[in-house]
């Protein structure tokens, strides 16, 4: 009888690096790992994505919601894993954080705006319902 092998869950690399050597470095240093929008906006606003870091530390030890307007973030090692609420202009948008979203900002995950779903046309919308409506 052959044994199996166990399936162990695939482990996150991200740019060559694991989720632990990531969550070691400091914003600065996490900026030479992603690409060069979210670089340029990381290294001039790395001071407001420390204040958010430090908030959030101080929310998460209170056991508090952790809520924001900032949907021009960008998501980095130490996020991963809060529950963080994005206001997307209505409500708060409750977000996991997960090693995948590494890199992109906070905002593409809370959406905007809603798909429009068009229903029936109504009685009279149509030229050949105005003749039924007559009738």
């Amino acid at each position: 009888m052959v044994q199996q092998e166990e399936y162990s869950k695939k482990q996150f690399v991200f740019r060559g690096s694991s989720l632990d050597d990531l969550k070691k470095l400091n914003v600065r240093e996490f900026a030479r790992l992603i690409t060069a929008r979210q670089r340029r906006y990381l290294l001039r606003n790395f001071q407001d994505i420390e204040k958010f870091l430090t908030r959030c530390k101080k929310k998460v030890s209170k056991n508090k919601k952790i809520r924001t307007h900032s949907r021009d973030l960008i998501i980095v090692p130490e996020m991963v894993g809060l529950n963080i609420q994005v206001y997307n202009g209505k409500t708060f948008n409750p977000i996991d954080i997960l090693p995948e979203m590494l890199g992109h900002k906070l905002g593409e995950f809370s959406p905007g705006r809603n798909k429009v779903s068009h229903g029936k046309a109504g009685l009279g919308a149509t030229k050949g319902s105005k003749n039924k409506a007559k009738k």
